[in-house]
């Protein structure tokens, strides 16, 4: 009874999440309204060919095709995952990264097909890509990474670690019956490496969106004084930031996330803001 209630709590807590579904949800009825009542191939614009080299002459397809749709079965199921994970994704890391994971999942997934594509060509003639899957079996995998212990529940019956969440959803969507739909499945095994990749190094500090850790250096043991620069204030604000995370997060992988108080919950969420 409180589903639809707790939606609508996200979608104005959550903005960027919100925003990411309500575009995949306009452009779903967009291209339904278009093809079916004003008859215009709106579609050929909007989704990614694969077999040759058709795609260069469409090359912004490779950003549209992971927001559009033409079934609703299609639509539903990946905005189904897509909220459910990045409810989690943006209590932890925040919404800025979410973005970035879901296009980046996105690009790597159209990206792997082109290049199958290109190397078994008559494999993929006449084919095309399109729906949201790729992306975001990335922002699942980055979670699978990042927080393989949380505990989740499905539909309030069955609770396991996100991991085995993961695992789970890749098998079903993924690996059985690889023979049917096999191009859109092959571009979830790119958003997935993608997803795995960046929650490896992001778990390990290195931001792969923060441009500066390719430039950045290791710093020599040196001698300082007592005083504190205005640097080392911030480090350590960020640090102690980080542990308390940690800490809310250790609380939630133990006892869920309604465990946590109302304070915690409110600091949890001004926490992942800052990341």
């Amino acid at each position: 009874m409180n589903f639809f209630p707790k939606i609508a709590a996200t979608f104005r807590q959550q903005g960027k999440l919100a925003q990411i579904i309500i575009i995949n949800v306009a452009l779903f009825l967009t291209v339904n309204i278009s093809i079916h009542i004003l008859r215009l191939p709106v579609l050929d614009y909007m989704v990614l060919p694969i077999g040759g080299y058709s795609f260069i002459y469409k090359i912004w397809t490779i950003f549209t095709y992971m927001f559009t749709h033409e079934s609703l079965g299609h639509i539903f199921f990946n905005m189904l995952l897509f909220y459910f994970s990045a409810q989690l994704f943006h209590l932890i890391l925040g919404e800025k990264k979410l973005i970035y994971v879901y296009v980046m999942s996105g690009l790597f997934g159209g990206a792997f097909l082109l290049i199958c594509g290109l190397l078994f060509p008559g494999s993929f003639s006449h084919s095309y890509l399109l729906g949201a899957s790729a992306a975001v079996m990335g922002v699942v995998m980055v979670m699978a990474i990042y927080a393989p212990n949380y505990n989740v529940s499905l539909w309030g019956l069955i609770n396991m670690p996100y991991k085995y969440f993961a695992a789970l959803t890749f098998v079903l969507s993924t690996v059985l019956d690889f023979s049917l739909n096999t191009g859109g499945k092959i571009s979830h095994i790119g958003g997935a490496l993608f997803g795995l990749t960046y929650g490896y190094f992001l778990k390990k500090g290195i931001d792969m969106f923060d441009i500066r850790f390719l430039t950045r250096k290791k710093k020599k043991l040196r001698v300082v004084s007592y005083n504190k620069t205005v640097e080392d204030v911030f480090n350590e604000r960020r640090v102690n930031s980080e542990l308390r995370m940690n800490e809310l997060l250790d609380k939630i992988s133990k006892s869920g996330y309604d465990s946590l108080t109302k304070k915690e919950k409110d600091e949890l969420f001004n926490l992942s803001q800052k990341k």
